[in-house]
Order: C-alpha cells, then sequence, then structure tokens
C-alpha cells in the first residue's frame, strides 16, 4: 500500500527535488504501485476480529501483496478458511502461493489479475463473502494507467456513487469490498488516514455509512509505515443484517504505541463510543471530538452572532500564473530585466506575511529579504509593446517551454496572466497552527497559493479580527483536510463552512493582534482572542476552555504532536 508520494530527509524536511514528484516518471515502481506491506501484528489484529465468528470461512482479500493476511488468518484460527486473493503483480502473486502452500488450514485461491476487473464481471453473479481484509494499494488517480482509471470509475458507478477524478486508488478497493460483503460481515482494512477528511473520500464514506451497522477506527499517534509522511488507520466495519436495520455510526479510538494490538478487537468494538447524525453523514474528524466538545460545538450553530463564512464574506482563488517561478520575481530580477514597468507588488507565503496586516513596510522587509514580491503583468496584446529587456525575459521563459505549459498555452499571449485583480483580504492556502485572513493594506496581488476574499456586510479589518478564535480554528480543522507534513489545507468550499463569530459590542485592535501574532505563541493569542470574541457572544470561561482542548487535540493530531494520549 502507498502511503504517500513524498518522503522526508533525515531532518524531516522536504527535499529541494521532491517538488518533481507531482509527475508520474519521477516516481519510484513501488510508490506506482502501491506497495508498502502490512506488518503482521497488525494484520493478526485485524484477522482477529474479522474471524472472531466460527460462521466466517469465506475471505476476501482484494489486494494481497506478499501474503501476510493469510499468515494472520492461520495465527487466529485452527478452522479451515477459503481465502480468495487477488493481486495484480504475478512476482508477488506467485509469493503468496508459496507463502500459503506451509499454512495447512488456509484454502487459498489466488488470482494473479486485477480485482476490480473481477468485481466489474462477477459482482452480479450473487458471488459475497463472509469477511474482507486487507491493505488496498494507495496510488494517486495522475498515476493510474488510463485502463485503470476507466475500471475505477465503472466501480463507482455500479454501486451508483458519485465519481471524483481526483480520487485515489484504494476508495473503489473498500467500495467493491463493502459491496461483495455479505450481510452481517465484517471488513477489517489498513488504509490511509485522510479516509476521515480528503474530499474525494466523500463517496466511500457515505457507503460506509449507509451500509454499515457500524465502523471503528484505529487512529495512530505514530506512522506505521517507514519513509512516508502519511497517516494509515485501521477500519473495522460491520455490514448490515438489513438496509432497514439502525446504523450506530462511527467510533475513533486514539492509540500511542502497539499495547492496543495484545487486547480483544471485540471489546474495543462493542464498547466504542458511537457518533451518528452530521459525523457519518460529512467527515468523519467530528468522531474525534468527545460529546462535551460536540454539544458546546453544535449548540453554538444557533447563536445571532455566529455566522458561516459564506454568509459574511466570499472567496476567490487567486491568480491563476502557470508558472509561479516565472511570474513571481524579486527586485534584483526586475532590475535585471528592466521590468519595473509590469511589476506589481504581491505576497503569497506564510514569510511573506507573519502576522494578519500586508502593508508597504512588510513589503519593504519581504523584499530586502530577496523574497519574490513582484507580480509581473504583461497587460499587453504582443511583445512590440514590451521593452528589449522585457522581450529577453519573455524569451527566457520560451527557452524553459513555459508557453508550452497547459495554463500559459491556452492564453494569448502566454504571458499575459488573466483574471487580475486585488482585494481588501488574502488568506493562505495552506496553515501550520491555523489560518489567517491577511488585511491587504498594499492591495498587493496573490496567486493560487492564496485566496481574495471580499468581506460582506462587515468592514474588513472586523472580519480579520474575528476570525482569530478558537471556535474558527476548530471549525478549520473540521472542515479542512491535511496530508503529510501535517498542514492544514482549506479549498474554497471548506472555508465556506467555517463559522466565524462576530459579535456586536467588542472593540478590535487590529495592529495588537497582528503584533500578538508576530510575538506570542499561537495558544496565547486564541485564548486572548477567545475572552474578548467569545466572550462577546456568551460563552463561558468554561465552554471556551472546553472547545480550545478540542482544537488543541485535533491540531496535535494533525501535526502528530505528542500529546500523551493512551488506549
Amino acid at each position: 500500500m502507498q502511503i504517500s508520494v513524498l518522503e522526508k530527509t533525515k531532518e524531516g524536511k522536504q527535499k529541494p527535488e521532491d517538488l518533481r514528484m507531482q509527475f508520474k516518471e519521477f516516481q519510484t515502481e513501488q510508490k506506482l504501485r502501491g506497495g508498502y506491506y502490512t506488518p503482521l501484528d497488525l494484520a493478526v489484529f485485524i484477522s482477529k476480529w474479522v474471524l472472531s465468528e466460527n460462521s466466517y470461512k469465506k475471505i476476501l482479500e482484494p489486494s494481497c501483496g506478499d501474503g501476510v493476511f493469510f499468515e494472520a488468518i492461520s495465527k487466529v484460527t485452527r478452522s479451515t478458511v477459503h481465502v480468495e486473493g487477488f493481486e495484480i503483480g504475478k512476482g508477488e502473486a506467485k509469493k503468496t502461493q508459496e507463502r500459503c502452500a506451509g499454512i495447512g488450514n488456509i484454502n487459498a485461491s489466488i488470482h494473479a489479475n486485477d480485482f476490480l476487473k473481477w468485481v466489474l464481471k462477477h459482482a452480479q453473479d450473487g458471488e459475497s463473502f463472509d469477511g474482507v481484509v486487507g491493505n488496498p494499494p494507495f496510488v494517486r488517480y495522475q498515476y493510474l494507467p488510463a485502463e485503470t482509471q476507466i475500471t475505477a470509475e465503472r466501480v463507482y458507478q455500479l454501486y451508483g456513487l458519485p465519481f471524483r477524478r481526483h480520487t485515489n486508488a484504494w476508495v473503489p478497493f473498500v467500495i467493491a469490498s463493502i459491496g461483495l460483503l455479505r450481510p452481517g460481515g465484517r471488513l477489517g482494512m489498513v488504509l490511509p488516514a485522510e479516509i476521515l477528511h480528503v474530499m474525494h473520500a466523500q463517496a466511500v464514506r457515505n457507503f460506509l455509512g449507509k451500509n454499515c451497522k457500524r465502523i471503528l477506527i484505529f487512529d495512530p499517534e505514530e506512522l506505521w509505515f517507514e519513509k512516508t509522511l502519511q497517516g494509515a488507520v485501521i477500519l473495522l466495519a460491520e455490514k448490515k443484517l438489513t438496509t432497514r436495520e439502525k446504523s450506530l455510526g462511527i467510533g475513533i479510538v486514539r492509540t500511542s504505541g502497539k499495547s492496543f494490538l495484545d487486547s480483544n478487537p471485540n471489546k474495543y468494538f462493542q464498547s466504542a463510543n458511537y457518533i451518528n447524525g452530521k459525523t457519518i453523514e460529512g467527515k468523519w474528524t467530528r468522531a474525534l471530538l468527545n460529546n462535551d466538545e460536540l454539544n458546546i460545538f453544535d449548540g453554538i450553530a444557533g447563536n445571532e452572532q455566529v455566522f458561516p463564512f459564506s454568509e459574511i464574506a466570499k472567496v476567490d482563488v487567486g491568480l491563476v500564473t502557470g508558472a509561479n517561478n516565472f511570474f513571481l520575481v524579486p527586485d534584483g530580477t526586475v532590475k535585471e530585466y528592466n521590468l519595473g514597468e509590469w511589476a506589481h507588488p504581491m505576497f503569497g507565503r506564510s514569510e511573506h506575511c507573519p502576522g494578519v496586516i500586508y502593508d508597504k513596510k512588510q513589503h519593504e522587509r519581504n523584499a530586502s529579504k530577496g523574497l519574490p514580491t513582484n507580480f509581473l503583468w504583461f497587460n499587453v496584446t504582443s511583445g512590440k509593446e514590451l521593452n528589449s529587456r522585457a522581450r529577453a525575459y519573455i524569451e527566457k521563459g520560451e527557452k524553459l517551454n513555459l508557453h508550452k505549459r497547459y495554463k500559459c498555452r491556452i492564453r494569448t499571449p502566454w504571458y499575459k496572466v488573466p483574471s487580475v485583480y486585488a482585494t481588501r483580504i488574502g488568506m493562505l492556502k495552506r496553515a501550520h497552527n491555523i489560518p489567517r485572513l491577511i488585511l491587504n493594506n498594499l492591495e498587493a496581488f496573490t496567486t493560487d497559493t492564496a485566496y481574495r476574499i471580499r468581506a460582506c456586510q462587515i468592514p474588513p479589518e472586523r472580519l480579520v479580527s474575528c476570525f482569530i478564535n478558537t471556535i474558527t480554528a476548530l471549525s478549520a480543522e473540521l472542515e479542512g483536510r491535511h496530508y503529510g507534513g501535517g498542514v492544514l489545507e482549506l479549498v474554497p468550499s471548506e472555508i465556506e463552512k467555517v463559522i466565524i463569530p462576530v459579535p456586536t459590542r467588542i472593540k478590535i485592535n487590529l495592529r495588537e493582534l497582528n503584533k500578538g501574532i508576530r510575538e506570542m505563541s499561537i495558544e496565547e493569542v486564541l485564548q486572548k482572542q477567545d475572552r474578548i470574541i467569545l466572550g462577546g457572544i456568551g460563552l463561558t470561561e468554561h465552554e471556551q476552555g472546553v472547545l480550545f482542548e478540542a482544537w488543541n487535540k485535533l491540531r496535535c493530531r494533525r501535526q502528530r504532536i505528542n500529546s500523551g494520549i493512551s488506549t
């Protein structure tokens, strides 16, 4: 199973050459087939739960790899178990067959072909399984062969689910596995932790929620797979006996270390706190909160001074240049190529704006550091309108084949960026601790690493100030997503759902807030803001504290900061 297409250096930082890894030609063979295999202890824990009933005789393993789950099954039962295994790699399938040959109670049928194609051919034959175990491949959609992409889309169609081209190979594997599971059957899999929150997994979350009586996830504090940034979880699901059976929802068990593997998984499954409703219908990060935290957070929705972002502001992506390194340049490049007529102030990274105000003073600081503070807007109809040095710069870009990039080649001339305008507020697409709105006093441009925000009904200064509080920070954790490295990311549709308290009877001091964010810890800033903002909408100190701890819990989980949890 592939966990991530990015790896760490020894220092835990992304290597410069990792910027190439978004392209298929730079991927290793292991990554392109998603081949990170499950440790035996995890496979035994999962198999122990799936085979805990004697009636479980026919088991599916849709991506058996080297056959570790077959060995695990043999360790948890003395009964003979028939296992149907699929492995697209012929070499790996042979390893599995050899492994099974030495196991007496495993009657294995190993298919060296594509599981999803088999599903499309046999799903209507009435084929079903008592249980499913496995660790499906984690390969990004764009890295899949065209034929496999078509097969994945057809699996979605088979089960009546909306298809997204940003999906991952593991998603149709889970969908098909649930579809083949008999009523009352059990599924246990190792899956990417992104199942809880990424948008492309919403179809499988909905499918699991609709078809399963209860779903339990073991969410580890640490990474189980070496040389990866992406986390993994164990998902245990029990299919409904009938479509009318009530669903209990989802439960999440946070773990630290592997001591939980020594316990009976059935005890966890029976005693877990399951949550349904909004949790099972949307992103599953809500299940990480306890009942007290959920009750306070959900109760805020009825407060007349709390608004969804979409009601008080509009969000749009920043400038799409198609080649940021060419169009965003430091002062030195402007001087070298005599580009002053075409250079405009811009920001688009956290290092550009450490506070919540972007003004001339901050811009000059950035320029003195040699940062790319200029956006080149060649607002012309042809190169004849440019001076000779500017034309030389354009020719430099063409030698790098920038004019052949998709975003560049579909416009005329290729170096004239469209939809160029600035807004009074900006917002960086990604954040380390909390997202921030930035008052754009300089009216600088922003690229697609940031969003352009327009305030509605309230002054920009008040919106920027009120955005910094624990309710909004917690809401962003629940609505956003994160990948390797623990950086929080929100797209416009997620930002629109983030809630913001805007008390009417408070005084704001944006300069003081800007200074605090630069000089204080984020915890100190939030707690200070909470006394003003959350106190201003009527929340007690106790309620503020509960929400703060809820936010910090999700932030620590995302950043993999040791929170001292125990199972």
